[in-house]
């Protein structure tokens, strides 16, 4: 691992926002409007700020405003030179070792606030959202529930990334409330289905990546130029109906039990910043098609948990460990799949990984596996058990890479569980 940073800044050693990290987020103070800044320590940089003070003297810019708009998306068209120039700016600027912003008070006050004093918001416009369903022991788990340990995964499973397309319009940013949805339920033993609200509530532990450039219609993408599209990654939380979706999920997959609510965390960590942290991928057998193979496939050491707090526990309870690594298809791959037949992706697009589960029983991704299917239910300190998630829970995705003295951090994205809508 490279050696640590050192900011002007005071940044506490557990701190998920070091030098090295910065990641970029939209963010909206007590007076003004909301724009662009990134994370540094407790403490925000307001990059349409400097824009405004010329900091910023990039060719790629054009002249134009960027970082003064309530969305990323005309900062992720620019493209990877344009990312790289800037973090490194910025990386300069905020070190201990120059003095322009360090010694500027004035410019101080207008640039830096408080985290704790702004509210964030969706880091980007999404227009369209694909989920992923790239874990192999999630995949494996949840066939094996449903076929078993034999037919667990589909033929297909091993050839592609497979995934859907999801529903932007109800992606929400981390601390918003999500509310128990409504659908259809068919009970085993029912000759027919009954409306009502979800009684099986769940969570999936799960990244996703936010698009850049993108592509032409009919342009695919190749997988050596796939990261050339990715700007960075946020923690995500794709809250799920179970009972809803093993009804309606036959033949077209999911939908009610998937679009009433997504929830990311609010900074997005660049993959410029994740590169000390790459790892190569994990062996894939049967040899992907010739254009899913890169020259050097690889993935990023992320640890993941998830908490649960309810209202009886005095602490948020860890339910669960895993770790980006265990996804079975890269995100290079995910792309490169998802444009190979035409798709063009646009600025601000979201691909999602599916749930990330381990090979072990403390590290699977959601309720649904953590209880196996409410056959083994979770036991909390306080005595509470857990088959599914209850009205007034909430749950907190949070991760990290872990440098040398250092650690590059997503936060987290939270959500508290509401009863439904009468």
């Amino acid at each position: 691992m490279s050696k640590k940073l050192q900011s002007f800044i005071e940044i506490a050693a557990e701190s998920h926002f070091p030098l090295e990290n910065l990641p970029f987020g939209v963010f909206k103070p007590r007076q003004g409007p909301a724009r662009i800044g990134v994370a540094i320590g407790d403490s925000i940089l307001d990059l349409s700020v400097l824009e405004e003070e010329g900091i910023f003297q990039l060719p790629e810019f054009q002249d134009r405003k960027v970082f003064a708009d309530d969305a990323l998306n005309s900062f992720l068209s620019l493209g990877r030179p344009a990312w790289r120039k800037t973090r490194a700016i910025l990386q300069r600027l905020l070190s201990i070792e120059t003095a322009e912003l360090r010694d500027n008070a004035a410019l101080r006050d207008l640039a830096l606030y408080a985290q704790r004093e702004v509210t964030m918001q969706l880091p980007a416009r999404i227009g369209d959202y694909t989920d992923f369903y790239s874990s192999y022991h999630h995949a494996h788990n949840v066939g094996t529930m449903l076929r078993g340990p034999e037919n667990a995964l589909m033929p297909n499973w091993k050839w592609l990334p497979v995934g859907y397309h999801g529903r932007s319009s109800s992606i929400v940013v981390s601390g918003t409330d999500v509310r128990r949805p409504h659908g259809q339920i068919k009970a085993p033993e029912a000759a027919e289905p009954a409306f009502g609200s979800t009684r099986s509530f769940d969570f999936e532990l799960e990244m996703a990546f936010f698009i850049g450039p993108g592509n032409s219609l009919g342009d695919p993408v190749p997988i050596a130029r796939a990261e050339e599209h990715i700007f960075g990654m946020v923690l995500m939380n794709d809250w799920s109906a179970r009972d809803v979706q093993a009804w309606e999920y036959q033949p077209l997959g999911p939908f009610l039990a998937k679009n009433f609510c997504t929830s990311i965390s609010p900074w997005v960590v660049t993959l410029d910043a994740l590169e000390p942290f790459r790892k190569p991928l994990p062996a894939q057998d049967p040899a992907p098609l010739q254009y899913l193979r890169g020259s050097h496939e690889s993935t990023y050491d992320i640890q993941l948990e998830a908490r649960l707090q309810t209202a009886s526990l005095e602490a948020p309870h860890v339910i669960t460990r895993s770790n980006f690594q265990h996804l079975y298809w890269s995100i290079a791959q995910q792309l490169a799949h998802h444009t190979v037949g035409g798709c063009n992706l646009r600025p601000g697009d979201l691909l999602a990984s599916g749930t990330i589960s381990g090979p072990t029983e403390d590290s699977r991704g959601c309720m649904l596996e953590l209880s196996w299917r409410g056959a083994n239910p979770l036991q909390l300190p306080n005595g509470e058990m857990r088959k599914w998630l209850e009205d007034g829970d909430t749950l907190a995705i949070s991760g990290w890479a872990q440098g040398d003295g250092y650690r590059i951090g997503f936060g987290e994205v939270t959500g508290k569980v509401l009863a439904a809508a009468e």
